[in-house]
């Protein structure tokens, strides 16, 4: 915390300036503090304070990223605000076309990703792609995916928590590639973008607007190869997908 202090006296000049800034150091720790202990009670009690994410609402963690993919990667790959940063090999932030209309989101990387820093790595990726390249009849480069968060969790289930600390870059892609439809893959991904608790086996395949972009949920390719019988109606929902592009 000392260092902090002297930077900031340093760039500021004053003792004045140094006691200033220890007080309000020292009291954003307390309120975030306590902050944190109520709504950590309230979520062991059963309280729901989790609301769907506003897929064009800007906030303060928002606006103070960088309006440039290239910058914000960057940004992403070095950051360790979060538990996730001490399980992962690598950051998974986003691939493809920055101007696409179709937006994928997943709930997280699979191991071969983060093992190898790469999008459709392994058995789920290699099925993904054929999703896209054949049902859909275009390259993967010519969509853009990412997911909740950009690191592999270690105990392989996205919650909401750790949903929240990636939100700020999530929301800005959004913002910067600005995708007509985005495809959310799976109901762990569905159920953070719109907060929808319908069961996922009634909404999938139908398009949601969600402040003002469409959402459509399908079956993660990761469920797929445990449930291949699910495969036919997956197929389905790319031909939708697919009629959905052609009239963009």
């Amino acid at each position: 915390m000392s260092s902090k202090i002297d930077n900031y006296v340093q760039n500021n000049g004053t003792k004045q300036n140094k006691s200033s800034f220890f007080v309000k150091f020292c009291m954003t720790k307390r309120v975030k503090s306590r902050l944190l202990y109520q709504l950590n009670f309230l979520k062991s009690i059963g309280y729901d304070y989790t609301n769907s994410v506003n897929l064009q609402l800007y906030d303060d963690e928002q606006l103070h990223l960088p309006n440039d993919l290239q910058a914000l990667e960057e940004v992403a790959q070095n950051c360790h605000l979060c538990q996730l940063n001490k399980y992962r090999a690598n950051v998974l932030f986003g691939r493809g076309n920055s101007n696409a209309n179709i937006m994928f989101i997943g709930d997280e990387p699979n191991i071969s990703e983060d093992e190898t820093g790469e999008f459709y790595a392994g058995r789920t990726g290699a099925l993904l792609t054929k999703m896209i390249e054949n049902v859909l009849e275009i390259r993967v480069n010519e969509v853009y995916i990412t997911n909740l968060v950009k690191c592999k969790t270690s105990h392989n289930m996205v919650s909401n928590e750790d949903a929240n600390s990636c939100r700020a870059f999530l929301l800005k892609q959004i913002e910067l590639i600005k995708p007509k439809l985005i495809v959310a893959l799976g109901e762990t991904s569905y159920a953070y973008l719109t907060n929808d608790t319908s069961a996922f086996s009634k909404v999938r395949g139908t398009v949601l607007n969600q402040n003002g972009l469409d959402v459509i949920p399908t079956f993660h390719p990761s469920f797929l190869l445990r449930n291949p019988t699910a495969k036919k109606e997956a197929y389905y929902d790319m031909l939708k997908i697919k009629s959905l592009m052609e009239r963009m």
